[in-house]
Parts: structure tokens; sequence; C-alpha cells
């Protein structure tokens, strides 16, 4: 019986410089910057991982937003999904390697979109476009040749939690845990930078996702996540942030651990705030 692939793995500089150029191997950069949203792109255009192709959280990443109704970073839609996978050039044995500056917080995003839709040979570049310039590796303008990819999207049943069923499991005894990817000054609402109202959804658990890296910006060893993720039963967790981002990043971690994945609360907190009916908590 063959050992079930993992959701995740991490790769080094030096490993993923091994495999470039290879066909087999798709690169995609997903840099980011919520204060200035063009600002990943224009960086990629002056200097990316070469053959990499570039992904933008608000254009490929997410769907529109409806005021309202919607968080600041809803899910694709399967056509864009599908639409994205084969502009990458992705096939369902091609191996796929994200990175962003360095923290992971943006190619957590599209991991987790990659796994909820069936793919696998899944990786993250340890320490992102950092690790990459401080191991001596070059950078290109150069734009990356592809054909169409032929991978095609089916969403995994069971991977997320919407807002209603949410809010009426908080009214029960077997509410789940929630875990906050957010910092603890946002968690308990003493700042609020990007959002009309401050705190957080009641019960939930402060796990700022920068904490699932060591000092220099690397993922903690599978043990030390064990570690730190050990309270929390995946099949009983919820994992949410301020828009369904950085979310990803502590649900990678649980990957990462060897761990199932909670469900993920896509909207997050921008979405669980449009709607006044729902409660809100501040403090720890």
């Amino acid at each position: 019986m063959q050992t079930p692939q993992p959701l995740l793995q991490l790769v080094t500089a030096a490993q993923l410089a091994k495999h470039l150029p290879s066909a087999d191997w798709v690169v995609v950069d997903c840099r980011f910057s919520l204060e200035d949203p063009q600002r990943g792109e224009r960086d990629y255009q002056q200097g990316h991982i070469p053959g990499s192709h570039y992904a933008h959280l608000d254009r490929d990443l997410s769907s529109a937003v409806i005021a309202g109704q919607t968080g600041r970073h809803p899910l694709p839609s399967q056509t864009q999904l599908n639409q994205l996978f084969a502009r990458l050039g992705m096939h369902p044995d091609s191996h796929v390697v994200l990175y962003d500056d360095g923290p992971g917080a943006f190619a957590s995003r599209l991991w987790w979109l990659l796994a909820w839709q069936g793919k696998s040979r899944l990786y993250m570049l340890d320490g992102g476009l950092n690790a990459w310039r401080k191991a001596g590796l070059g950078l290109t303008q150069a734009l990356p040749s592809t054909e169409t990819g032929s991978f095609l999207g089916q969403p995994q049943t069971d991977w997320l939690m919407d807002a209603a069923a949410l809010n009426q499991a908080l009214q029960t005894e077997s509410a789940p845990t929630l875990l906050d990817a957010r910092a603890l000054p946002r968690f308990r609402g003493d700042v609020e930078p990007l959002d009309p109202v401050a705190g957080h959804i009641p019960t939930a658990q402060c796990l700022p996702f920068t904490d699932n890296l060591d000092a220099d910006g690397f993922w903690l060893s599978p043990a030390a996540l064990q570690k730190r993720l050990a309270a929390f039963n995946p099949s009983d967790t919820v994992c949410y942030c301020g828009s369904g981002v950085t979310a990803c990043h502590n649900l990678a971690a649980f990957a990462l651990a060897g761990l199932a994945l909670p469900k993920l609360y896509a909207g997050s907190w921008s979405e669980w705030i449009t709607d006044p009916t729902r409660p809100v908590a501040q403090g720890d």
C-alpha cells in the first residue's frame, strides 16, 4: 500500500534550484501587500525566481468583494480557479512550489486553495524569496513561457465552515474551537487597521500565524509545530483570521506537523462583522 502523500512539504532554496528549469515543476510567486495591492506584482516584474509565474491575491486568489456581504478576500469561483491553474501551466502530476517574500502568508493561501481543489505534490519554499536571496541565487525579469495546464480542480467536501453554521454552532454546547491567526493586539481589539469593527469572534483563541516561524523566518520543525498545536483537535477546530488568508498559514502548520486539517472559515472576521447581529468580543 502506498503511503499517502503529505498535503504540504517544504523545499529549501538549494533544493528548488536543482529542479529549475524543469517542465515538471511549476513555481508561483505570491508576493502581495495589503497596504499596497500592486506592490507584489511590481516586485515580481523587477525580479523573480527564474521560471516562476505570478498570482495576485485580489485578482487570482480571491473573487470580487460584495459590499456588506463578503469579507475582504472571498474564495475564488471554480471557473476562476481552473482558469488560474491552466494559466500557471499546472498538470495533475506537476510539482508546485509556492513562495512570497518570506513568511508564507500569501503562499499559504494558494497552497490551501490547491489542496482544497485536490492537487497533490505541493511545496512551499522555506524562508521564501528572502531565503533564495540569502543563498546567493539569482533573479530574472524574464517572463516564463508555458503550455496551458490541464489540472481541473474539484473542491474537497467538508473543508469549510460558513458564517451561518458557525454562528449557530456558537450557541450550542458543542461549539468548535476557534483559532484566530491575527496578532494579539488585533485579536483583543486594541487596534484595527483594516476592518471597521475591532475584536474577535466569541470563544476564539489567538494563535498568531507568525509564531509558526523561527526568528529567521523559517518554519518551525514538525516536532515544534506538533507541540504548538497539541491542544487542538483538528476535527473540532475552525481557523480564521481577518479575511481568510493568514488562517491558511495555521492550516499549513497543521499539515507540516503531520496532522489532519481543521476547517477554514474563509470569510473570517471581515465577513463576520458585515452582519451586526453576530456577536463580537474584545479583550482576551
